[in-house]
């Protein structure tokens, strides 16, 4: 019975290790090896036919103005297009503009989201609890430091009178420079 299977790799590589030669006949070996070396000469007409026609397409190009960069400029303006045109790149536009648009969204809420919270913080009690007591500590030490404004004034205020104070007497400030002239 034969098998009407096709052959696997291992059949393929033991009838391509066989040896027919054996089996043919002298006339069809002479037969065989006369249609070789025609196929092999037809090959090398084919090849410098082909040979002939590339020069000849080159020179057209150079007649034509066509050099390598224009036609890979060409090639690649062509294959983007292409590209373009194909539902996958289309399908993959439509759903990464959608997914922008989605993030977009997103982050907009959480900004939203985190402003109101950072406003509702601002207006409880506890914050204004730190306020008055961060506004106590200022005016004591620009009390202190030799400030004349002791009228409070707003959180704004008051921290920037606090950084200009702090800013003084860290590079010397009025105080430093009266102790060097009491020292003259």
């Amino acid at each position: 019975m034969l098998e009407t299977e096709p052959l696997q790799g291992r059949d393929e590589d033991a009838v391509a290790s066989a040896d027919f030669s054996s089996m043919l006949s002298e006339e069809e070996k002479e037969e065989l090896k006369a249609e070789l070396v025609q196929l092999e000469d037809e090959i090398t007409t084919l090849r410098q036919v082909l040979s002939a026609k590339e020069r000849h397409l080159v020179e057209i190009k150079q007649k034509l103005g066509m050099n390598l960069m224009n036609e890979l400029k060409q090639n690649f303006s062509k294959s983007w297009h292409d590209m373009q045109t194909t539902t996958a790149y289309k399908k993959t536009h439509e759903t990464l503009s959608h997914a922008g648009q989605k993030a977009t969204a997103a982050f907009s809420n959480v900004g939203t989201a985190i402003s109101k919270k950072f406003g509702d913080m601002r207006n409880s009690s506890t914050f204004k609890s730190f306020e008055e007591r961060v506004e106590t500590t200022v005016t004591s030490l620009k009390t202190k430091v030799g400030g004349t404004n002791h009228g409070g004034g707003s959180f704004e205020e008051v921290l920037s009178s606090t950084a200009h104070a702090s800013a003084q007497s860290s590079s010397g400030g009025p105080r430093q420079a009266e102790e060097e002239e009491l020292q003259c």
